[in-house]
């Protein structure tokens, strides 16, 4: 397969779960890729499973010296940037009563902070006619209980990517975003869940999902490469890839 054959792409989140299944596809089809992560088993896991052909780079988004220092080290690895998706985050389950500040300024730091000034670092290196692609969620919508502080994450980072769509059309480069419902992840992408609770969350998803399951980190990577190489006339747009989630919330209230 040579579908992406000579594009540069980095994916800043991409050594497990969602980011890493758009890794394998961009690999597979034939693209030089640079993935980020912060954790170091996770980092040699990707390497060996990716083969090196890849750069596999350690940087952490709550650390605003690697956020600085990035734009440079991906410059030296592959000069000009492609495809750039950002993909990492975390969340952190609490009602708000409960909600602790520590919580707040780690998933703010993790999930916008460190995406937006990643993104300004980086905007010299993505070449005109380029694309940009973000990982929101489903729950900047669903007014999920005990994700307050995540949703309002995800609903920051969709608001930067609409006004960075607009910004960034005179260079031609397209920015979207998809936006998961439920998806099959390590942990189910929630930070110090239990077994017991991630199987109660996962319960939770398949009976809210009209599909009645969860999807797949494959599934969101190939909306992912959509909007980033097909949807050639589509930009400042946010594609559910959620089992008919956000619809049958949405037609409930």
């Amino acid at each position: 397969m040579s579908t992406y054959a000579g594009q540069k792409a980095v994916i800043i989140g991409g050594t497990m779960g969602m980011g890493l299944a758009i890794a394998k596809r961009l690999v597979e089809g034939g693209a030089e890729v640079l993935l980020t992560g912060r954790n170091p088993k996770n980092l040699k896991e990707a390497a060996a499973e990716l083969g090196p052909s890849v750069h596999v780079v350690s940087s952490d988004l709550s650390d605003m010296d690697a956020v600085r220092a990035l734009p440079a080290l991906i410059e030296e690895r592959l000069g000009g940037v492609d495809l750039l998706f950002v993909n990492a985050g975390i969340a952190e389950l609490a009602p708000i009563a409960a909600a602790t500040e520590d919580q707040f300024d780690r998933m703010f730091a993790v999930n916008i902070k460190g995406p937006y000034f990643t993104v300004q670092g980086l905007l010299p290196l993505l070449r005109d006619g380029g694309a940009l692609v973000f990982t929101t969620s489903v729950a900047d919508v669903t007014g999920t209980p005990g994700m307050s502080v995540y949703s309002a994450t995800k609903a920051a980072l969709w608001s930067f990517a609409q006004a960075l769509a607009s910004e960034l059309v005179g260079r031609g480069i397209r920015v979207n975003a998809v936006s998961p419902g439920y998806i099959d992840t390590p942990g189910g992408g929630v930070q110090g869940i239990t077994e017991e609770q991630l199987a109660a969350f996962q319960k939770a998803g398949d009976e809210a999902t009209p599909l009645r399951r969860h999807g797949t980190a494959d599934e969101v990577a190939k909306a992912a490469l959509f909007l980033a190489t097909e949807a050639t006339f589509t930009t400042g747009v946010k594609l559910a890839v959620d089992g008919g989630l956000v619809q049958h919330v949405t037609a409930a209230g």
